[in-house]
């Protein structure tokens, strides 16, 4: 089938055989994301798709619009057979236009494959990270006690304002819709940094497909980001991913020496700019490239 014979269109909502044809992309591309993460996408943006004659979804782009700035733009998926067709290219362009007109700027998190892509597209490089995994726990978990004057506790419910708005100044946005979504998904790594009754910081996860996910994590300094880190890390077992700033060598060799080891190199891109939105001292892991 051509591209012009495609069915395109942008949802705020997928019916259930529908979620089955984005999990089923998600699995051929060997990604995260689970049925919770499409969940996120369209209570708070959009997510385009291509409908082939049978009606299932053979392609997919999402936007997520943060405080009126900028969106982000991701889940850019196609499926093997209509590869190499401009499908991801077309869906990629309709979003831009979309949010554009609409006066948010584009961002997006991209592999090496898709950078020179991007490129072409408009978008210019901003600053690095790099997606760290861990199999199983190595040996006994670690104490990792907290710089002096700090408290590092479980996250409560009279904490999720001034978490939301101490984010809120670090990520450049507003983006409490997301991050309510995360919520409950991953709750050992759902903590909070405190110094003199303020937030020095905060730790959020999510469960994943293949791994959990430990992000954002957001702090003051080094100490607070690996306190937090490490109080997380003794109580999950299983696989985990983080993806940490370039920037954040010390943190890098925290994790190193935790077992964690690099497998891909991410690049942040801004439509048409480079000057990034966030805090570059306090962001340290981002949520994941699907969410910023």
């Amino acid at each position: 089938m051509a591209t012009s014979e495609l069915r395109l269109t942008a949802q705020s909502s997928l019916s259930p055989s529908e979620m089955d044809d984005v999990g089923g992309l998600v699995h051929e591309a060997n990604w995260n994301q689970v049925a919770a993460d499409w969940r996120i996408f369209l209570a708070h943006g959009r997510v385009y798709t291509a409908h082939d004659g049978t009606g299932r979804i053979v392609a997919t782009t999402a936007t997520l619009p943060y405080g009126g700035r900028f969106a982000w733009i991701s889940m850019v998926l196609v499926t093997g057979s209509y590869r190499r067709r401009g499908l991801a290219t077309l869906l990629m362009r309709r979003a831009v236009d979309d949010l554009t007109g609409r006066d948010l700027v584009p961002v997006l998190d991209a592999t090496p494959d898709g950078r020179a892509v991007y490129r072409a597209l408009g978008f210019e490089d901003s600053w690095g990270f790099h997606r760290l995994t861990r199999g199983q726990r190595p040996g006994a978990p670690e104490t990792v006690p907290a710089p002096a004057g700090v408290t590092i506790r479980a996250l409560t419910e009279q904490d999720w304002r001034p978490l939301t708005a101490y984010d809120a100044a670090a990520f450049g946005a507003e983006r409490g819709g997301v991050l309510e979504g995360l919520r409950g998904r991953l709750p050992a790594a759902e903590l909070i940094a405190e110094r003199d009754g303020r937030v020095a910081g905060f730790l959020l996860g999510r469960d994943g497909r293949m791994a959990a996910q430990l992000g954002p994590l957001l702090a003051e300094d080094d100490a607070i980001a690996c306190a937090l880190l490490a109080r997380a890390l003794a109580a999950i077992d299983g696989s985990l991913f983080v993806d940490l700033a370039d920037a954040k060598a010390d943190v890098r060799s925290f994790l190193a020496a935790r077992g964690f080891t690099a497998v891909r190199p991410l690049t942040r891109m801004i439509y048409r700019a480079s000057t990034r939105f966030d805090d570059a001292a306090r962001t340290y892991a981002v949520v994941g490239p699907e969410f910023g």
